[in-house]
């Protein structure tokens, strides 16, 4: 019997089994995070943008930071989630840039468009993906993303290939770590948080996802991602991991 084959009950009406349960209890879903991920890290993607944009980073930094404070909300946040568009989010960072900085942001050059110049897959690690799936392994992406980079990034990984459910967060109007767009995933699955283990780069949302019952590889780098996550499904590490892969969303 193949791990999908021993799939559980829906996750609405799934508890979290108790820690000896879990212990035991078979993992059969790898739900994996986009950005950082199946990318390069964010600090590199962030780095170069800046550079593209012809932006200190620092100032660019500062500069979200200071749009968080004034909006009540982080402007990517808020994109992520569909509440505001591609070009409102652009607004509110050149408000906040000292004045002639972002240039090429105010004359239409598009954000998402810079954004992925800097962005590379993470290539060992979504061949672990593949080896995965051909064992029959259950997959699926769990990611913040913007409305308006759907076919960016859909054009840098096969994810209509390589997963059974994808659950992004401008679809959902909600992001990780909110614990409801993990339980919209394991709707989606029709699987109980006990049978999955998940791979993020960010601690908080590791954090949320082990809050529900599901298992957790915090991100640190593609061989010791994979190591743990072989672990955790009692495999052995079907691909020899290349360098680290990243951070971001």
């Amino acid at each position: 019997m193949t791990p999908t084959q021993t799939a559980g009950t829906r996750a609405q009406s799934a508890r979290p089994a108790p820690a000896r349960e879990r212990d035991t209890m078979a993992v059969d879903t790898v739900v994996v995070d986009y950005g950082g991920v199946l990318t390069n890290p964010l600090v590199e993607t962030f780095a170069a943008f800046a550079d593209l944009a012809g932006i200190d980073a620092g100032d660019l930094a500062q500069a979200f930071l200071a749009a968080t404070e004034r909006h009540g909300q982080s402007p990517m946040a808020a994109l992520e989630t569909g509440g505001i568009s591609e070009r409102e989010m652009v607004d509110r960072i050149l408000a906040e840039l000292p004045e002639g900085s972002g240039r090429i942001l105010g004359d239409g050059q598009g954000f998402g468009e810079l954004w992925f110049r800097g962005r590379r897959p993470n290539e060992p690690f979504l061949a672990f993906l593949r080896s995965l799936r051909a064992g029959g392994y259950r997959l699926a992406l769990l990611t913040n993303n913007v409305r308006e980079w759907e076919p960016l990034w859909r054009a840098q990984i096969p994810a209509d290939e390589l997963f059974d459910v994808v659950v992004d967060s401008h679809r959902e109007g909600v992001r990780k770590p909110d614990p409801r767009i993990y339980r919209i995933l394991l709707e989606r699955l029709g699987t109980t948080p006990e049978r999955c283990v998940f791979v993020d780069d960010t601690e908080e949302n590791c954090r949320a996802a082990e809050e529900l019952g599901i298992r957790t590889v915090r991100f640190t780098g593609t061989g010791a991602a994979v190591r743990e996550t072989a672990a955790l499904l009692g495999c052995p590490a079907a691909v020899s991991a290349g360098p680290a892969g990243g951070g971001a969303r």
